[in-house]
């Protein structure tokens, strides 16, 4: 390789570079970025217009490739390369710029969103990328528009609700699911991201379980939490043993069934199950009692007698209850489902979550996430609500029976205690902060109520003994 200049690109360059930097200079006060010394420098000015328009990863890729691409019009191969290596570096060229433009594309179409323009601005951007920043910057006439969707799209879950934190009365147990989340936090490039805050409770061995939430609740976000999928800053503990530290071997424990049906039609309802099985159980459980294991998920489930026929000519009903096999197969002690019910009339759903009622009765935790939770809730004995706080941050806002939750939020049906934590731009009445804090409260003085009654218990245990002792 050889260093060759070229005065025509460096002129041309140091123009463009220029007049973009001046444009953006004037343009990062308007979208309230105080380092307005970045624009000056290549691939910083990048990551500045990314992050004041809350793109700062696209901000740093374009960043570090604006650079790479300014440094490589100045080289070029050597005379006596082969054509390989041209064809190489051409084919390279053409990806790395191919990348480049993508990432710029997708801060410039932000840019115009937060400016208020029409997306036709991209083809003044394409003749010529300083001039409409330089429009943007000088004139008066261009502002960031004051959208309050986008500005609280900015700082979502940057910032959690100063609300006291939720404590669990029933405390550390050596059986049941014990949850004592103290965040689940995203990166975003120069920001921290809270998707949840504040989440303690104690699920006891037996329970079928509703969670509850609005849209952007943070349900998902939780049971990735509690399967170990996506770890938080959690102690989440399966009967005595804690899921993250001993996740190798608890993963084979926790059971989860996603909203889509993972199955294949081309297969039989007996040999789905039976691959699941083998796939799933440890190697060391002999055949006998695999096929045991299998035939008692398939008869608790109403599989057994339509086991020969073809998955794909299966109702949709039947398809999720072979989902709901393939996990429960491994005899899990914590069963988690993503709406079960989805797309089934009132009678197909009742039926699978009977079925799950009678998974739960053998000393199975089963939590479900259901949109249409009305219809089924005398099968639930707890119900957990998520709502969003004011910064858009996942809390708890209540946990208990489903008569308890009725009572607390003043409500007739789970479909109305959703719509008071819901913010009032979804409809709802935008009660979350107050019953985040109302159900903190409550719970911590349960809490102090059950220390003070255990104190007494151990000091009138202690006067028996001394008693006796006497």
């Amino acid at each position: 390789m050889e260093v060759t200049v070229n005065l025509n690109s460096i002129l041309y360059s140091l123009i463009g570079w220029f007049l973009y930097s001046l444009g953006l200079w004037k343009l990062l006060p308007k979208l309230k970025w105080e380092r307005r010394w970045m624009a000056w420098v290549p691939g910083l000015r990048t990551v500045a217009l990314g992050s004041a328009i809350d793109m700062g990863w696209e901000g740093v890729v374009c960043g570090a490739m604006e650079v790479l691409s300014q440094i490589s019009r100045f080289w070029k191969p050597a005379e006596n390369a082969d054509e390989r290596t041209e064809l190489v570096l051409v084919l390279f060229t053409l990806i790395f710029l191919a990348v480049l433009i993508i990432y710029e594309i997708r801060i410039f179409l932000r840019l115009t969103q937060v400016m208020g323009v029409k997306k036709r601005w991209i083809i003044l951007w394409l003749f010529a990328e300083w001039l409409p920043m330089m429009v943007f910057g000088f004139s008066s006439r261009f502002q960031p528009r004051e959208d309050v969707a986008l500005a609280d799209d900015r700082a979502a879950g940057t910032c959690p609700a100063d609300l006291s934190a939720a404590t669990d009365p029933a405390g550390s147990s050596s059986s049941g699911l014990v949850v004592r989340l103290r965040e689940r936090t995203a990166k975003d490039f120069l920001k921290k991201r809270y998707l949840l805050k504040d989440i303690s409770l104690s699920i006891p061995n037996g329970s079928m379980v509703l969670l509850l939430g609005g849209s952007g609740s943070g349900k998902t976000t939780l049971v990735n939490a509690l399967i170990g999928y996506e770890k938080a800053d959690a102690t989440v503990l399966l009967n005595g043993t804690d899921v993250y530290k001993d996740y190798d071997r608890m993963k084979y424990r926790i059971g989860f069934v996603p909203q889509q049906n993972l199955v294949r039609g081309n297969d039989t309802v007996g040999h789905t199950v039976n691959d699941a099985a083998r796939l799933r159980l440890p190697a060391r459980i002999k055949w006998k009692d695999r096929h045991s294991q299998v035939e008692e998920v398939m008869d608790l489930l109403g599989l057994t007698a339509g086991q020969d026929g073809l998955v794909s000519k299966k109702s949709g009903g039947q398809q999720r209850r072979i989902s709901i096999a393939m996990e429960l197969v491994v005899d899990p002690e914590l069963f988690i489902l993503d709406e079960p019910d989805s797309g089934l009339d009132g009678v197909i759903a009742r039926e699978i979550f009977t079925r799950l009622r009678e998974v739960a009765d053998t000393g199975k935790i089963v939590i479900v996430i259901t949109h249409t939770p009305d219809r089924v809730i005398d099968l639930f004995d707890k119900v957990i609500v998520l709502a969003r706080d004011s910064g858009r941050v996942g809390r708890l806002a209540f946990y208990g029976s489903p008569q308890e939750a009725r009572t607390f939020f003043g409500k007739d049906t789970m479909e109305g205690i959703v719509m008071s934590v819901n913010s009032k731009e979804e409809g709802g009445e935008g009660r979350a902060d107050e019953l985040i804090a109302r159900y903190a409260a409550m719970t911590a003085e349960e809490t102090e109520k059950a220390k003070k009654t255990e104190k007494a218990e151990e000091a009138e245990a202690l006067q028996t003994e001394g008693g006796e002792g006497a």
